[in-house]
């Protein structure tokens, strides 16, 4: 089986990428970094390095790579391979799209009728179906129907932390990651045979797992973050050992959980559990998680799909305390990094047009007691 891997980035390769290759999978690598791909050329495996209670590096082969810039290579691959994935980041699946539809074309154009599955990774709620809203631009109404009757864009929920790690001279492709990972698939929207992948999980309930990461590893990652930054702690690990942050990111845990267990029926005691595992992998010694890397792009972060305001939703929804998630969004509003674009935009926005409009602006909120209390407590 072959598979193409947009993304050859630490994600790409320490996550995806490495359960592909595990599962007797040739990887082809799609990226736009010609060292990284020359590397993947010439040394055909790298190394991964797990960290946690039983650290060690495995190895990963049966990999190639293409430059994104090679069109006519990678329209080959997409005519041929069996599965497509993606670890790019949420903003480039609209860059990729125009890319996979005339793929796509080529691919019906040489009568290959085999079914094909895409799968992105992405840290973003069904982030394959928006991929497919923007192929599905680029493509006419024939041309839409077979691709409905012949390609799945199947929807999943990625969990692993892989930060930037210190270079290997020895295997400059190395990366760590910890030991924890999770990889939770739609098995609904497959077409053909389910491909046997090691380590993807299968469910006819994807959004009930996609939410239990979103509000509960990505909302407490982000307030860690913020908490470490205003305290000036550098590294996730460092500021989580902390006891007054450890139990504001628990409760903000908890204010989002309780959103989870009145929507899914989730059993309270189980997802307390979950809720520990999480601060637990935020404490791993062996992670050194930049606080700027988890809490930079804001703007993105304060959308309504995104870790606080769509948790912040369901407690108005269900009529659930959010105290402590209304003071994420605040510490998001606050966020300054002058290397983040995003962070300069939205200190920008809010000074030129106040804080009421940003709020509503990038929240999409409109409970004016909620933005109310936003306000103040920003002002405070």
């Amino acid at each position: 089986m072959n598979a193409l891997h947009f993304g050859a980035g630490n994600i790409g390769r320490g996550f995806i990428g490495k359960l592909l290759a595990d599962s007797n999978i040739h990887v082809t690598f799609v990226d736009i970094n010609q060292t990284q791909i020359d590397q993947i050329n010439q040394q055909k495996q790298y190394g991964v390095k797990i960290v946690g209670d039983n650290s060690r590096i495995e190895i990963v082969k049966n990999i190639d790579a293409i430059n994104s810039v090679d069109e006519e290579a990678l329209l080959n691959k997409i005519t041929t391979v069996n599965l497509i994935t993606t670890a790019v980041g949420p903003n480039v699946l609209k860059i990729i799209a125009p890319t996979l539809a005339k793929g796509l074309v080529k691919r019906f154009e040489n009568n290959n009728t085999q079914p094909l599955n895409i799968i992105a990774c992405e840290n973003m709620v069904r982030g394959t179906s928006f991929l497919k809203e923007n192929v599905f631009q680029y493509l006419n109404d024939e041309q839409q129907q077979q691709v409905e009757q012949l390609v799945g864009f199947v929807d999943s929920a990625v969990d692993r932390i892989v930060p930037p790690a210190e270079l290997n001279s020895d295997d400059p492709l190395q990366v760590t990651v910890e030991e924890f990972s999770e990889w939770i698939v739609d098995q609904t929207q497959f077409k053909g045979s389910i491909p046997a992948i090691q380590g993807m999980e299968l469910t006819d309930n994807l959004m009930a797992f996609i939410e239990r990461k979103l509000f509960t590893l990505n909302t407490g990652h982000l307030v860690t973050a913020y908490l470490g930054k205003q305290a000036g702690v550098k590294y996730i690990k460092d500021t989580i050992i902390l006891e007054n942050i450890k139990s504001k990111v628990k409760a903000t845990m908890e204010e989002s959980g309780a959103v989870l267990i009145k929507r899914y029926n989730f059993d309270p005691s189980a997802h307390s559990a979950y809720i520990e595992k999480i601060i637990k992998r935020f404490e791993n010694p062996y992670l050194d998680d930049d606080v700027n890397r988890v809490g930079r792009e804001p703007i993105r972060k304060l959308s309504q799909n995104d870790r606080l305001i769509k948790p912040l939703l369901g407690t108005i929804e269900f009529n659930l305390p959010n105290e402590h998630l209304i003071e994420g969004v605040v510490m998001a509003l606050q966020y300054r990094n002058q290397d983040d674009p995003q962070a300069i935009e939205l200190a920008e926005y809010i000074e030129q047009n106040g804080l009421d409009s940003a709020v509503k602006h990038y929240t999409g909120l409109t409970n004016e007691a909620i933005i109310s209390k936003i306000i103040t407590l920003y002002n405070e």
